[in-house]
């Protein structure tokens, strides 16, 4: 009997400018900067974390940002589409705000029963809003810069873009417990969770398409739940067992983190629930500082100096 992962953590993607970086998700997305640190393996740029209010799981959108970085391309073993969800009624609200905003868009359509709008960020990231009925029984940032009934109420769904589909969903259903909801022409969404979580689905679309470019405007990982450190490594073991390559458990200080890639290529993360974002600075207070682990904290001088200031500005959209 395969685990059961709660749904997605995070999705981690690759920005260039961080200040635009920051004016969108922020100011225009209305999410909220809950961290403002540095990649732990690069520490010479910025990793940002926007959630909801506490940064819980399944909300976490977290961008690192190269300045200069070159620009990527969505193809094969990649998240290609990763998909926020909001109130049903919300549709009409979001198409005007991100035409104000001048925000590369598509039409809405209709997937599995609700209206999907595509859209990109200023690097070319492929987002999408559903407007879910799941939506209205998650919780909006409380005092946000968006309206309750229009915010966004964390993530819906990833797309994964798949050679190999049916090896890709044996691993999601085998070893980390979701299962088939259903299909829709060549796409299959899977489901795990509950109602409550944000973040629940998985959708296969299978490709012919050459592997795609990692860089930037593309997703670089996503990471699935594990509620804690026993369930994280009977993960672990599971996925060994079933002949996966997996890393040794990586400290994160937010949460903790195993890596490895399904069998058509994405870079899966499986990480723990805690202990979370409010470990290091107050919930009224998340993302007002330039954080760093202990083991970094002798070279904070140093780190300071190379990045480039950035802030949360009231307002960018419109």
């Amino acid at each position: 009997m395969a685990l059961r992962s709660a749904g997605i953590h995070h999705v981690t993607a690759i920005a260039t400018d961080p200040q635009t970086n920051v004016d969108f998700f922020t100011g225009v997305l209305g999410l909220r900067l809950v961290k403002k640190t540095v990649n732990f393996d690069d520490p010479g740029s910025y990793h940002f974390y926007f959630g909801d209010q506490t940064g819980r799981p399944g909300t976490i959108m977290t961008l690192f940002a190269w300045p200069g970085g070159r620009r990527g391309s969505r193809g094969a073993g990649q998240v290609t589409v990763t998909s926020f969800q909001v109130p049903p009624d919300s549709m009409p609200f979001w198409e005007q705000r991100l035409a104000d905003s001048g925000v590369v868009r598509e039409p809405v359509s209709d997937r599995f029963g609700a209206p999907a709008l595509v859209f990109y960020d200023p690097d070319g990231l492929k987002l999408e809003l559903v407007a879910a009925e799941s939506a209205t029984g998650l919780p909006a940032w409380e005092d946000g810069p968006i309206d309750a009934q229009h915010a966004i109420r964390g993530f819906h769904a990833v797309t994964l873009t798949v050679r190999r589909p049916e090896k890709t969903e044996r691993v999601l259903t085998e070893q980390m417990g979701f299962s088939r909801e259903g299909t829709e022409g060549d796409r299959t969404r899977l489901v795990a969770g509950e109602p409550s979580h944000p973040g629940r689905h998985v959708e296969l679309l299978p490709s012919d398409e050459g592997m795609g470019n990692i860089a930037a405007g593309t997703v670089h990982h996503v990471a699935f739940r594990a509620a804690d450190d026993d369930a994280q490594l009977a993960f672990r073991a599971g996925l060994i067992d079933a002949g996966l390559h997996v890393t040794d458990v990586r400290e994160r200080h937010y949460f903790r983190s195993i890596y490895f890639r399904e069998p058509s290529g994405v870079l899966f993360e499986i990480a723990t629930d805690g202990p979370g974002f409010p470990v290091d600075e107050p919930v009224e207070s998340l993302g007002s500082e330039l954080k760093l682990p202990d083991w970094l904290e002798p070279q904070r001088e140093r780190i300071a100096e190379a990045l480039p200031p950035v802030q949360v500005r009231a307002e960018v959209a419109g």
